[in-house]
């Protein structure tokens, strides 16, 4: 039934964040028509939180390796936005994207679900 998941990032400086994604994560991509960028993903996973009030989805790269993956992105000239903390369930930094934000990636700790 679901073959996929489509994750959505906004920003006024999408045409920087596309380049990011392409030049410096080396995500693949096709042209959906008209210049609009798809981007491949790595396999994804979904976790559900409880939450007290406000509804969000929160968008995380995740990595095998976290101090590997920030030494390379840093040797391409991304900023670490959010140094490594440990949490229960993995170890969790932020890069900066060329629009200022931030995209979090983690090293989880958690079982990774088997990929149908």
């Amino acid at each position: 039934m679901i073959n996929g998941l489509h994750a959505v990032v906004f920003s006024p400086e999408a045409e920087k964040v596309r380049a990011f994604l392409a030049d410096v994560l080396g995500l693949a991509s096709v042209d959906a028509g008209g210049g609009w960028p798809i981007f491949a993903a790595p396999p994804t996973e979904i976790a559900v939180h409880p939450a007290d009030g406000d509804r969000r989805h929160e968008l995380y790269l995740m990595c095998d390796d976290i101090e590997a993956t920030l030494v390379e992105l840093s040797a391409k000239g991304v900023e670490i936005a959010r140094e490594i903390a440990d949490q229960r369930w993995g170890r969790l930094a932020a890069i900066r994207l060329p629009d200022g934000g931030e995209l979090a990636i983690y090293e989880p700790r958690h079982p990774t679900p088997a990929r149908p």
